[in-house]
C-alpha cells in the first residue's frame, strides 16, 4: 500500500474542469471590491475572488416566483424575432430610398401591435388569477 509522502490531497472526483468567464464593467467591478472588502477579502490576493463568487452563487436558493414561466420566455423569444423581422424591413426600405412606407405594411405593424398588447393583457389577467 503506497503511502501518501505529504503535500496538496488529490481532489478526485472534485476536480474542476470546467470553466465560466464573466466579464464586469467599472461600476460593477467596484461594486464587487465593496462587497469583498466588507468580507474582509482583499481583491488583489490571488485565489480570493473566484471561490467567494463561487460560494456566493451556489449556496444562494433560487426564487420559484422570480422564474420566468416557459410559456412567456418563449413568447419572448418569438416577439424578438418580430422585432428582427420589422428592423430587416426598415433596412431595405431606406436602402431602397423609399421615402412613404408601404400601407399595407403599416396596416400589418398596426394589427401587429394591437394583437402583441391583447396578448400581453391576456396573459396579466392570467398571472393575476
Amino acid at each position: 500500500m503506497a503511502r501518501n509522502k505529504g503535500g496538496r490531497k488529490r481532489l478526485g472526483d472534485k476536480k474542476r474542469m470546467h470553466a465560466i468567464t464573466l466579464y464586469f464593467n467599472g461600476t460593477e467591478l467596484g461594486k464587487i471590491k465593496i462587497i469583498l472588502q466588507s468580507y474582509n477579502l482583499d481583491f488583489g490576493k490571488r485565489g480570493t475572488v473566484g471561490p467567494f463568487l463561487r460560494k456566493l452563487i451556489l449556496n444562494k436558493e433560487t426564487v420559484k416566483e422570480k422564474r420566468i414561466p416557459d410559456g412567456i420566455s418563449n413568447l419572448s423569444y418569438q416577439i424578438n424575432k418580430i422585432g428582427t423581422n420589422i428592423n430587416q424591413l426598415v433596412k431595405v426600405a431606406n436602402y431602397k430610398n423609399m421615402r412613404s412606407p408601404n400601407s399595407n405594411l403599416e396596416r400589418e405593424i398596426h394589427k401587429a401591435s394591437e394583437l402583441m398588447l391583447e396578448l400581453i393583457e391576456t396573459i396579466n389577467d392570467k398571472n393575476e388569477k
